[in-house]
């Protein structure tokens, strides 16, 4: 039985271009999305579409990797940081609005925006099938798709009010393509001091580049020009559990030792979170 078109992915369809020939509409058609030229992109049953085509991209968010981040997240650790999105996008949109947002993960922070903006709508992509089925539920107005960030987006020119990049790779050509021109790119890194407790207790955590900053600039700075920049930093209490999930959903599971996770002396109770979230203007 064909899957029905979920309402948010409708609300999102003249967003879409085939990402095989580049024309621009696509409709819905027995369970699946079809361009005029018959290419056809199947709608899941989760109420995500995978508009991925040839060679499909990996990506480390797993099953695991998704429970533990919905877990995470569930417990308000970081809802600070979603906040922060949230009101740097509030800040540049009228209420009707279209997010989008890249490497949505499981549409947490894509759904803090919305919660803000009533006649807003929101666009996740993202490769993680898995995180997608979170992201396609996680807000009635917000629709999922399967998608590689690092390659051109299939989305229309000048069709987004905010482009959301949180703790995601960047695509700024491809940001500054689909956003119109008085829109604004949101973008949420941490600092070299986000969960330093974790990293200087667990061998194997992923280190945070110092250069980190001076490559983001060169990279958006053809593009883009800062409005405003904020830093979140506070303390988050962690139980055990917390803290294994906040490991186990980043990519720094690959390669923390399992025995380190099971060892209450390396876990901390609590963590300094440190990020920075700027709204920039496209040039």
């Amino acid at each position: 039985m064909p899957v029905s078109l979920p309402p948010a992915l409708k609300l999102s369809l003249d967003l879409l271009c085939c990402p095989t020939c580049r024309t621009r509409r696509l409709h819905p058609d027995r369970g699946a999305l079809r361009c005029p030229a018959g290419h056809t992109f199947d709608i899941a049953r989760h109420g995500y579409v995978s508009l991925l085509t040839g060679t499909r991209a990996t990506s480390g968010d797993d099953a695991t990797m998704v429970q533990a981040r919905d877990r995470f997240l569930s417990t308000g650790a970081y809802a600070p940081i979603r906040q922060v999105g949230a009101r740097l996008a509030a800040d540049a949109l009228s209420e009707q609005a279209t997010v989008v947002d890249t490497g949505c993960g499981t549409g947490y922070y894509l759904a803090g925006v919305l919660d803000q903006l009533p006649g807003a709508r929101g666009l996740g992509l993202d490769t993680s099938v898995r995180a997608l089925r979170s992201a396609a539920r996680a807000h009635h107005r917000a629709a999922a798709v399967a998608w590689d960030v690092f390659r051109p987006f299939p989305l229309a020119d000048a069709v987004a009010d905010v482009v959301l990049d949180v703790f995601a790779p960047r695509n700024p050509a491809e940001f500054h393509r689909v956003l119109r021109p008085t829109g604004r790119l949101i973008v949420v890194r941490p600092t070299d001091r986000h969960l330093a407790e974790l990293r200087r207790r667990l061998p194997g955590m992923v280190t945070i580049d110092p250069a980190k900053e001076q490559r983001l600039h060169r990279a958006v700075d053809p593009f883009f020009e800062a409005a405003v920049t904020e830093q979140v930093e506070y303390t988050a209490t962690l139980t055990r559990l917390d803290a294994v999930d906040l490991v186990t959903m980043t990519p720094s599971a690959r390669h923390v030792s399992r025995a380190g996770l099971h060892d209450d002396g390396c876990l901390p109770d609590q963590v300094t979170v440190s990020v920075l979230a700027t709204a920039y203007r496209p040039r």
